[in-house]
């Protein structure tokens, strides 16, 4: 019995030598990985937004980002969608509006505070509001913008949830009762946090009278074009789907997709969150009239991937304005990042960053196509195949008319994890020989000698 407690205990301290490594450095990369998606800034920069003309005899749409930020796709792929079609005033609204972080570290100075709007609007409720996936969500720091919405809904606002935002719409009990639906990583979840509601799968969106949901990241576009069909009639809800150049539209109804779910080579994800320890660092060019959906495609598809780092960074340093109206605001300027990268068509034609020549920028959209392709296109030369197919899964967006052939997985990442084990496994033997050592040759560790004090 003693031999075997002996055996057991020698087990379980090497399987922990073999484990602590891996875990503790996996731990501490797989928490930066997630902390530097929504990195607020520090240096109290805070230009105002650029003004806006109101058209009374539109409808007002808005796009509500939270105090911690949002998804980037999910605030501006509906924006770009909603602006795009001309049938809307559309606005980013916030609790304040001072500069917050949507994914990635992009710093977008909201149009208007939720005061600012009620004088815009003369206190009445903006007709559509669009809630993307927030951060904190369940936090305390949601309960100005869970508030806020639970006011309109009760005002007459049609109110559009993108990819997680239903949750924060079902936090707020607005979708109790209803059907609805989430991203595919979290609808499983939400059946059990938010019993009442009745998730439904395999769709783009669900329209149930006053609230409109949608699926994961991209599936937004589709909702946001359904609104405008509601609102502005079936052919301005198509011209804006060209405009966007989204080929996906389906006039008056959800179209059916296949429902994800985890599968073996979604692993991958782990290895790039806890083992990644070399992530590629890019700087992300902002420029004067870039769209909304450039900008998304750029710091949604890196990010998601959590392969790469992104930062912001401008020509001068200064906030510039997208196609249709939006401040972002750098932070800084190209200095030592791994790749210069530089959303927007009008950029490419204009050459925009060619004073940075020395970073040899990379003009991801000189081509034609949805702005999302070039950057998936670049993700899988840069890092791999199954990456890149974990991150459009991700966003929902189909690629077979793409050419995502790369390096097949990352083995060298997936090693990582095996190497520190072995390294533990090393310094354990390493520590038990040494005590043996010592025990041997240790006068009251020897067996049989005799202390010489005794006669």
């Amino acid at each position: 019995m003693r031999s075997f407690v002996r055996v057991t205990l020698t087990v379980l301290a090497f399987t922990v030598a073999a484990l602590a490594l891996p875990v503790t450095l996996g731990a501490v990369t797989l928490s930066a990985s997630f902390e530097n998606r929504y990195t607020q800034r520090t240096d109290g920069v805070a230009p105002p937004p650029t003004p806006k003309a109101h058209d009374p005899a539109k409808p007002t749409a808005v796009v509500v980002v939270g105090n911690e930020g949002a998804v980037v796709s999910d605030a501006l792929a509906p924006y770009e969608v909603l602006a795009a079609s001309g049938a809307f005033n559309v606005y980013t609204v916030a609790p304040q509006a001072r500069p917050v972080p949507l994914t990635g570290g992009l710093d977008l100075s909201p149009d208007l505070g939720f005061a600012d709007l009620d004088r815009l609007l003369s206190s009445k409720a903006p007709d559509v509001v669009v809630i993307p996936a927030l951060p904190d969500l369940g936090e305390p720091t949601t309960r100005p913008v869970t508030e806020w919405l639970k006011r309109q809904s009760s005002r007459g606002s049609l109110i559009m949830s993108v990819c997680n935002g239903s949750g924060v719409l079902a936090s707020a009990g607005l979708l109790d009762g209803r059907q609805a639906t989430a991203h595919w990583i979290r609808i499983g979840g939400f059946d059990d946090e938010f019993p009442a509601v009745n998730w439904i799968r395999g769709t783009r969106y669900v329209d149930d009278g006053n609230i409109v949901t949608t699926a994961g990241i991209l599936s937004g576009i589709d909702g946001a074009l359904h609104v405008t069909e509601r609102f502005a009639g079936t052919e301005t809800a198509r011209k804006a789907a060209e405009a966007v150049g989204w080929a996906h539209y389906s006039p008056g109804s959800s179209a059916p997709m296949t429902q994800n779910s985890f599968d073996a080579a979604d692993t991958v994800v782990g290895f790039n969150t806890a083992f990644r320890w070399d992530k590629q660092m890019l700087g992300v060019l902002l420029t004067p009239g870039v769209r909304e959906l450039e900008l998304a495609a750029v710091f949604d598809t890196y990010g998601q991937s959590l392969a790469v780092e992104t930062t912001a960074v401008g020509l001068d340093g200064a906030p510039i304005r997208s196609r249709h109206g939006l401040t972002f605001v750098p932070r800084g300027t190209p200095t030592a990042e791994d790749r210069l990268v530089v959303p927007g068509a009008d950029a490419a034609a204009s050459h925009a960053a060619d004073r940075y020549s020395a970073l040899s920028p990379v003009y991801l959209h000189a081509g034609p196509g949805f702005p999302f392709d070039a950057v998936l296109e670049d993700l899988v030369r840069t890092t791999d195949t199954a990456t890149t197919r974990w991150t459009a899964r991700t966003l929902e967006y189909e690629t077979g008319h793409l050419t995502l052939d790369g390096e097949t997985w990352p083995w060298t990442i997936t090693l990582r994890p095996f190497g520190l084990a072995v390294l533990g496994l090393l310094v354990a033997f390493g520590i038990r020989a040494l005590y043996r050592m010592i025990r041997r040759t240790s006068p009251t560790g020897r067996r049989g000698v005799v202390d010489p004090g005794k006669p």
